[in-house]
C-alpha cells in the first residue's frame, strides 16, 4: 500500500481496534486550556487598528525613528562574507559554535575572566535557551533549591524555572507606584531563602522596568550571596543597550569576582539584532577546574537531550562579527547609535511632563508605567497607544514625532 493510500483509508472499526480505542480517544484528556499569549493579541489588535496615529509600544524589539528593525550593517557584512566562505552545513555538535563562545565570553566577562579554566560556556538557542539549559542544571545539581525572582520581571522567567522543575519563589524589587526599587524589601524578602538557593538577576536594562541597582547595592547583593551561600544566576539580554558594552558588563563581572559559583545567560536578539536567529550562550563558574569539566560535561549531556545541536546561522555572524575588526568596530558603532535613540527619548518624555522624570533615569528598552489594566484599554481605546496590560512599555516603540501624542494620551492616567 502507498503513503497515499494509508492516508485515504477507512478509519479502522472500533470493534477491530479493541478496548484500547477509549483510552486512545483521551490521550490528551489531561491537558487543560491554555490562555493566549496577551502581547500576541495585542500585536493583532495594533495592526486592524486603521488610526494612522496609533503607537506600538508592545512588543520589545528595538526599532529606529522610521519604525522600523533593520538589520544591523555588520550583520549583514558578515552574512556577505559566510556566503562566499561556508563550505559546509554539517553538524557543529552540542556545544555549537565553540569559537563563538570563546569570542563572546570577552564581549560578555572581559578577556581576563573569560580565559579562566573555571568558566565553561556553551552557544544556546537564544537567551531563553540559555535560561532553561541552566535552570535545567540547577535541577539536576541542587534539585530541592528554590529560585528567587524579584516582583515584577520578564513573563517567562519563572514558567522556564518550574518547567524544569525548580521551585520559584519571588522578592520584592520594584514599587510601581514609587517608580524606585525596593532595595530594602528585597533584601528583607531574601532573608528567607535557605543556602543553595539560586538568586535570579538582571545583569543590566531591567525588563520590565529599567531600573538599574546602583554599584553599592549590587556590592550588597554580592555580600548577601556570599554570607548566605546564594547562587547567582544572571540574565544579560541587552548589554550595550543601557550605558554602553563595559558599563552594562559591570555587575555580572563583579558577581563572578566576588563569588566561587555564578551562572550567566546570554542573549546575542537586541544588541545584534539577531531575534529570529535565536543566538545565545551560558557560562557557568565553578568553584573549582575539575567541578568546571563535571559542569561542562553535563552542560552537553542537557543540551543534547533538549536540542541536540543549536542553530549555527546567528552564531556564525556573531563570530564572524567579532573575529574581524572592521565589523566589530562598526557593530559597536551602530550600538551606540541604538543606545543613544533609546536614552534621547527616555529624556524626551521625561522632558514632557515632571511625572515622568524617573523614565530619563532608567535604562534599556523598557519601562513600567504607574497604570493600570483600565488605564491601559482607555489609552488603546482613545488614543491607539498599544501597551502591555502591566503598563510595561517599549520606550524604542516610540519616535520623536509621537512624543507628544504619547504623553497627552498617557497624562490623564497618571
Amino acid at each position: 500500500m502507498t503513503d497515499h493510500a494509508l492516508l485515504d483509508a477507512a478509519p479502522v472499526p472500533a470493534s477491530v481496534l479493541g478496548r484500547g480505542t477509549a483510552t486512545l480517544q483521551n490521550a490528551f484528556a489531561g491537558l487543560l486550556e491554555q490562555p493566549a499569549d496577551g502581547l500576541l493579541g495585542l500585536i493583532a489588535l495594533h495592526r486592524a487598528d486603521p488610526r494612522p496615529e496609533k503607537i506600538d509600544l508592545g512588543v520589545g524589539v528595538f526599532r529606529n525613528d522610521a519604525g522600523a528593525t533593520p538589520v544591523m550593517r555588520a550583520v549583514k557584512e558578515a552574512e556577505e562574507i559566510l556566503l562566499g566562505s561556508q563550505d559546509t552545513k554539517s553538524y557543529l555538535g552540542a556545544e555549537g559554535d565553540v569559537a563563538y563562545a570563546e569570542l563572546l565570553a570577552e564581549i560578555a566577562l572581559g578577556r581576563a575572566l573569560a580565559g579562566s579554566e573555571r568558566i565553561v560556556g556553551v552557544q544556546t538557542p537564544g537567551g531563553t535557551g540559555a535560561l532553561r539549559l541552566g535552570a535545567e542544571l540547577l535541577a539536576r545539581a541542587r534539585p530541592q533549591a528554590s529560585v528567587w525572582i524579584g516582583n515584577p520581571t520578564w513573563p517567562n522567567h519563572a514558567p522556564i524555572f518550574a518547567e524544569a522543575g525548580l521551585s520559584v519563589k519571588t522578592h520584592r524589587f520594584y514599587d510601581v507606584a514609587r517608580a524606585t526599587i525596593d532595595f530594602d524589601g528585597m533584601v528583607h524578602d531574601l532573608a528567607q531563602a535557605a543556602p543553595g538557593d539560586i538568586l535570579l538577576l538582571h545583569g543590566c536594562c531591567h525588563n520590565p522596568t529599567g531600573a538599574a541597582l546602583s554599584n553599592e547595592e549590587w556590592q550588597a547583593i554580592a555580600s548577601l550571596c556570599a554570607d548566605r551561600g546564594l547562587i547567582a544566576f544572571v540574565d544579560l539580554a541587552y548589554q550595550g543597550l543601557g550605558d554602553g558594552l563595559e558599563e552594562d558588563a559591570q555587575a555580572t563581572r563583579m558577581l563572578f569576582e566576588a563569588l566561587p559559583a555564578v551562572i550567566l545567560a546570554y542573549s546575542c536578539d537586541k544588541n545584534f539584532g539577531l531575534y529570529r536567529e535565536r543566538v545565545g550562550a551560558l557560562w557557568v563558574q565553578a568553584p573549582g577546574t575539575q567541578v568546571a569539566a563535571t559542569v561542562r560535561g553535563n552542560m552537553l549531556s542537557l543540551a543534547r537531550g533538549i536540542w541536540s545541536m543549536p542553530p549555527d546561522h546567528g552564531a556564525a555572524v556573531v563570530r564572524t562579527i567579532l573575529e574581524h575588526p572592521e565589523l566589530r568596530a562598526d557593530w559597536a558603532r551602530e550600538l551606540d547609535e541604538m543606545r543613544h535613540r533609546i536614552n534621547l527619548l527616555r529624556q524626551t518624555v521625561a522632558a514632557q511632563d515632571s511625572r515622568l522624570g524617573f523614565i530619563a533615569r532608567q535604562r534599556g528598552m523598557f519601562a513600567m508605567l504607574p497604570v493600570d489594566g483600565v488605564a491601559v484599554a482607555a489609552m488603546r481605546r482613545d488614543n491607539g497607544i498599544y501597551m502591555a496590560g502591566n503598563g510595561r512599555i517599549n520606550i524604542a516603540g516610540l519616535t520623536a514625532q509621537n512624543v507628544p501624542l504619547f504623553v497627552a494620551g498617557l497624562a490623564p492616567h497618571i
